[in-house]
């Protein structure tokens, strides 16, 4: 999309480091800025009694996959609203890890609105450093307060100073003990169900057969499609940070998620650290080494970038994907569906997916603040209250799984339940499909709040309809969702759902949800840490894309005895330390969160 226009580098010179300082407001491709330019002139004609400015806000935000000004229908709602655009500057498309973070921070201007991973004391040095504002008397008597008070204070109770400086993500009703997902977990080994069922569903033991099935897909897929560009496995570099991200990713197919240099299982029965050389990360390396020997790893891996992998499960010319959220929703169409087609989970023996539990005080690590530079601080507070109200779940949720615009895409039936209307069936959860002017025009899926900032987890029930805010959820959907895909997947799985497959056969594992926030290290650590992951991720690459065993063993070698020499085992033993207690915050919440309170 052209709003998404990226950033080749960041800091090469003088003028990118002051194009990042202001938001990179200036790279947006044409189709944007006619937009915004058409907003700008109306809006100085705004019938918005409440805001009469029109104002564009800077939103940092580390968690968003596009950059620029947002577009479409989420676009005309927040301009109706607040009489705002939101211009999206975001971490993981202009690269360079924390440079953009660093870079903006030490200029003194964050953004106006600020979407922050809070790992490593991130939220408390912004509340030490002055770059986020006091929202106390701002949020006076607003509904979240009201609402989520409980959590709200926890978050905010050791930051430094006293005061309401941020507030959490996915906050939930629901048992800490129980997944979060819905009817799809965060992981799993999703591959193009046609192609399997077609090889006859053969059994997969461990991942080595997994690697087998995967390469007779891949020659079965080619062979029908006539297609040479069809690779059973896709990678890219975007969301690299203390190692790579898509290496983890078979991790959490084992009941692993990643703290710092360490891979924890979701029960604290184990932690491991990457580097070693039998960790459950050097496997995983080597299972995708071995991929790339038998030719089934994409060569564009190593210079893609998440827009152009979305493209390809788009398509559907990449047979596995670690996400449902990524390949359902970019290939899983009605059409497709009742062809036959899409992906779906598939069943390796001894796999034991990790899922992330239910956050009753909230998900500390991932936050929503305002910038102390912000031009109008009580117009971004309303919108944040607005974020966490029924209506704004539905609407920004949307990116996560809520039904949208209602009217439009859902409405109640004559018994008050939630059903998508037929252009829902055809826009969600992600489509290319037209969306009426009045709405805001342009397609549903470049419409979708790019913010990626699940304030209220979507299992929990929308007080508007007695139903979950994730549409998938609803009573309509499940008894409407029936497919020939489905169907063939049911057939073979006994089971209606994801979920209820996974629990039932004990291939999941839930780490019950915490406010935990991993807290401040010293700037020895944080240096040390910054060093290090340059070289775990550099050779992690190179040694899935080694020539030879040799190779792998050098590059590993290598990964090792400079991350080492650098002072890894120091931060391992910080990051070690921070896995156990955050465990030890899980068995509390598991504790004290037992049940629903729904």
């Amino acid at each position: 999309m052209e709003m998404k226009k990226k950033i080749l580098s960041v800091l090469l010179s003088t003028t990118l480091v002051i194009s990042a300082i202001t938001g990179c407001g200036g790279t947006n491709a044409s189709s944007t800025k006619e937009t915004s330019t058409k907003d700008s002139q109306t809006a100085t004609e705004s019938t918005n009694v409440k805001y009469k400015d029109f104002i564009t806000v800077d939103v940092f935000d580390e968690l968003a996959n596009y950059q620029g000004i947002q577009s479409g229908w989420f676009a005309k709602i927040v301009k109706d609203k607040f009489n705002m655009e939101l211009n999206i500057i975001a971490r993981n498309v202009a690269g360079g890890g924390e440079t953009l973070y660093q870079t903006r921070s030490a200029a003194g201007d964050l953004g106006e609105l600020i979407i922050l991973g809070n790992t490593e004391g991130k939220l408390k040095d912004l509340v030490t450093s002055g770059l986020v504002m006091d929202m106390t008397d701002l949020m006076k008597e607003k509904d979240i307060i009201k609402n989520y008070s409980d959590a709200i204070t926890i978050l905010n109770k050791d930051l430094g100073k006293e005061g309401i400086w941020a507030f959490p993500n996915s906050i939930s009703s629901k048992a800490a003990t129980e997944p979060s997902e819905g009817l799809e977990p965060t992981f799993g080994p999703y591959i193009r169900w046609d192609y399997y069922a077609q090889l006859g569903y053969p059994k997969m033991a461990n991942l080595d057969d997994f690697l087998n099935v995967l390469e007779d897909m891949q020659k079965l897929a080619r062979a029908k499609e006539g297609n040479d560009k069809i690779y059973a496995i896709s990678l890219f570099k975007d969301w690299d940070d203390n190692l790579m991200n898509n290496a983890k990713q078979f991790a959490c197919i084992y009941g692993y998620d990643e703290l710092g240099f360490v891979l924890a299982k979701a029960d604290g029965s184990d932690y491991s650290s990457l580097i070693d050389t039998d960790s459950i990360y050097t496997k995983v390396l080597k299972f995708l080494f071995e991929a790339n020997q038998h030719g089934l790893v994409d060569p564009d891996s190593t210079t893609q970038n998440y827009d152009t992998l979305e493209s390809k499960y788009t398509q559907g010319t990449v047979l596995y994907c670690p996400w449902p959220w990524l390949a359902q929703n970019k290939y899983n169409t009605q059409e497709n569906k009742a062809a036959g087609k899409g992906y779906m989970l598939a069943t390796i023996d001894d796999m034991q997916i990790f899922s992330y539990g239910n956050c009753p005080e909230g998900n500390s690590q991932r936050v929503i603040a305002i910038g102390s530079n912000a031009k109008d601080p009580q117009r971004l507070a309303d919108f944040i209250d607005w974020l966490y109200s029924e209506e704004g779940v539905e609407l920004n949720g949307q990116a996560n799984g809520a039904a949208g615009i209602e009217g439009l895409t859902w409405e109640k039936g004559s018994d008050g339940k939630a059903v998508l209307t037929e252009y829902g069936v055809k826009a969600l959860p992600s489509n290319e499909v037209d969306v009426p002017e009045e709405y805001g025009g342009g397609n549903w899926k470049d419409g979708v709040s790019a913010l990626n900032f699940k304030t209220i987890n979507l299992g929990d029930i929308d007080p508007n309809i007695g139903e979950p805010y994730d549409w998938q959820l609803w009573e309509s959907t499940i008894k409407n969702s029936v497919t020939k895909l489905s169907e063939d997947w049911s057939s073979q799985t006994k089971a209606n759902t994801t979920m209820e497959y996974l629990k039932d056969n004990n291939f999941i594992i839930v780490a019950p949800g915490t406010s935990y926030a991993t807290p401040e290290a010293d700037s020895n650590i944080t240096t040390i840490r910054g060093q290090c992951k340059a070289t775990i991720v550099e050779n992690s690459w190179k040694m899935i894309f080694a020539k030879d065993d040799s190779e792998f063993a050098t590059y590993l070698k290598t990964m090792q005895t400079t991350a080492k020499g650098l002072g890894y085992e120091d931060v391992l033993a910080v990051d070690m330390q921070n896995a156990k207690n955050q465990n030890e915050a899980r068995l509390a919440a598991a504790k004290a969160y037992p049940s629903s309170k729904q």
